[in-house]
């Protein structure tokens, strides 16, 4: 195929902003992604990760996935566990979901600022996490910012992702990131 005919195939793809929450469970998603013919482009945005320590190994991790993949990624890079605190403080139950609003909203306007078709995010791959949550709030992020969210059901890839990331040596973490999940973690509680 000429190059004018290449440059063609890519401008009509679709694109996609994947929010990724870690390396580990961007594995899966990223490989359907772009086996399915998506433009892909990755956001890293946790502000919700406990300790800093956490936060700079799973971010480190990405770096190195970047690396290996030649993945396109936007850093918005901000340790944010005190605007975290204050947004759960006396909410602590519905923590999860303050988390998925603040991801999946900084994901779509940036998607729409990036000029993408849409947008999604590793958190739909975690067994771990409330999919039907992710996938309303999601929903109310698509309508506010008219741009698609995409949903995929990628915990069926759950052990594939899980040995990709032991092949491509990736720091696994342990729990889901924030500090009352560190906590419920080691100390065998949830609130």
């Amino acid at each position: 195929m000429c190059k004018c005919g290449q440059q063609l195939v890519k401008s009509m793809q679709k694109t996609i902003l994947l929010h990724i929450c870690c390396a580990n469970c961007a594995l899966y998603p990223i490989e359907r992604l772009l086996d399915k013919g998506y433009a892909l482009k990755g956001l890293w945005f946790n502000p919700n990760i406990h300790p800093v320590t956490e936060y700079n190994l799973r971010l480190n991790a990405l770096k190195q996935l970047q690396s290996q993949w030649s993945l396109e990624i936007i850093y918005h890079d901000k340790y944010g566990l005190i605007d975290f605190i204050r947004g759960v403080c006396g909410n602590e139950g519905n923590r999860c979901q303050y988390c998925y609003t603040t991801r999946l909203e900084e994901t779509a306007k940036t998607a729409k600022l990036e000029g993408m078709d849409m947008f999604s995010s590793t958190l739909l791959y975690s067994r771990y996490q409330k999919h039907d949550s992710i996938i309303e709030i999601g929903r109310k992020m698509e309508e506010k910012y008219s741009i698609e969210f995409y949903i995929e059901d990628w915990r069926i890839g759950w052990h594939k992702g899980i040995e990709m990331s032991k092949t491509l040596n990736l720091y696994r973490q342990k729990y889901c990131g924030c500090i009352y999940s560190e906590m419920e973690r080691y100390l065998g509680m949830q609130i």
